[in-house]
């Protein structure tokens, strides 16, 4: 089973992943490609002539482009470029990766061979680097959340910092997985970041040593009081496994309420994201897919072992994509009171598939939409009680928004969900 990226259960083999973004993080035929062009070069990597036919231009194609021109500059490069040679897989690559990058969102992206292998590797819940996850917001490299006691976290790094360059490559024209590639490294090395943090008027630079990171994806405890705290730090592979334990304990113990924080969550797996809604929604609508005209709704999994346990979700603007969908289905159907602040609103489909040669793409494809076809893309959610948690809150050791938490469920009222 191969990782997609929040991807349509409608497609063949591809894992539906609702990821935000990169840590380092429609199907392509093999016969596409360039028009005909004698003498050309070939387009592939060397010995990989299987993912090439050049006679081929697909029908789609509009009468104004002419591949010709393709193979005109592909070969202006090879015989003129002053460094030679010229590697054939890097202009394949380049290629590869322009095209994609062509259709202008952030989220659509070309991975070669070890960029793929990196991203896959992510997906299991250990890689190496800083432990951060960053996006692409409004144009600029931002901070969506640095992982708990993570190299990040330690060196300062936060929540909507914006990453103005990486060891002196100034960010401002990179494209989300370019920066993640400078980020990540050797473990034991440093990368030095130029960073903004949220609020500030200046940069500061942040040196941090790269680590190997091991990711629990789901942690909980149960405090004197009866209340349970489950924490999910993103969707991945181990999340439903690690979840039903989470529920086994909070059900052998009859708590008497939930705090679920999903703050600085920032996304995974479809899968994971809608067997763990489904503990509170049962089988009703999760979320909905909406591709261009067509629209498909995703059930529930399993029965709703959490149900009539007050709950509250706790959310703030690292939360993103697969944690907006469960939080976003939680609040349409009354499950769950959410507390904190405007969540990241990272609400579209990617569609992720592996190429022959070992690379891979991931095209967005739709946008979801919550069980009332509320819109998280670009807008995100905003809580029932809004609470803001503060630099100063942190370096206090106050937590203001899990303590508005626990007050709601000591509240009488709280029974009623």
């Amino acid at each position: 089973m191969q990782p997609t990226l929040m991807c349509s259960r409608r497609k063949p083999p591809a894992v539906a992943f609702l990821i935000v973004t990169v840590l380092v993080g429609t199907s392509f035929s093999s016969g596409w490609f360039f028009g005909e062009q004698r003498g050309a070069r070939a387009a592939v990597p060397e010995g990989e002539g299987h993912l090439l036919d050049k006679g081929t231009v697909p029908s789609s194609v509009s009468d104004d482009v002419n591949f010709n021109e393709f193979w005109n500059v592909w070969n202006m490069v090879k015989d003129n470029y002053y460094k030679q040679p010229v590697s054939d897989k890097s202009l394949y690559y380049g290629a590869m990766k322009g095209m994609v990058a062509a259709a202008g969102d952030p989220y659509t992206m070309y991975f070669d061979p070890e960029a793929s292998k990196d991203f896959k590797g992510m997906l299991s819940g250990t890689f190496s680097g800083i432990g951060a996850e960053i996006g692409s917001k409004d144009g600029v490299i931002v901070v969506v959340a640095p992982l708990k006691d993570s190299p990040a976290e330690m060196a300062g790094l936060a929540e909507g910092d914006i990453i103005l360059s990486i060891d002196g490559k100034d960010t401002t024209k990179l494209a989300v997985d370019q920066a993640v590639a400078l980020i990540r490294g050797v473990e034991g090395t440093d990368v030095k970041l130029s960073v903004v943090h949220a609020g500030a008027d200046h940069a500061e630079d942040l040196t941090i040593t790269r680590q190997v990171i091991k990711i629990d994806s789901v942690k909980w405890s149960i405090d004197k009081e009866g209340f349970a705290t489950i924490s999910i730090a993103e969707f991945n592979g181990d999340t439903t496994g690690l979840f039903n334990q989470a529920v086994n304990d909070v059900l052998a113990k009859n708590v008497k309420g939930i705090v679920f924080d999903l703050r600085s969550d920032p996304g995974g797996l479809l899968t994971a994201a809608i067997d763990v809604a489904s503990a509170w929604t049962g089988y009703q609508t999760v979320v909905i897919e909406k591709q261009q005209d067509d629209a498909q709704s995703f059930p529930g999994v399993s029965a709703p072992r959490l149900e009539g346990i007050p709950t509250v979700v706790l959310v703030d603007g690292g939360s993103a994509s697969a944690s907006e969908i469960v939080a976003g289905a939680l609040q349409d159907y009354g499950l769950a009171t959410m507390v904190g602040t405007q969540t990241f609103g990272k609400g579209s489909v990617q569609d992720f598939r592996d190429l022959p040669d070992g690379s891979s793409v991931k095209i967005t494809i739709a946008a979801w939409y919550t069980p009332k076809g509320r819109t998280i893309n670009e807008t995100g959610l905003t809580p029932d009680v809004v609470v803001e948690y503060t630099k100063e809150d942190a370096h206090a050791k106050r937590d203001p928004q899990k303590e508005k938490a626990l007050e709601i469920l000591r509240a009488p009222k709280a029974a009623a969900h």
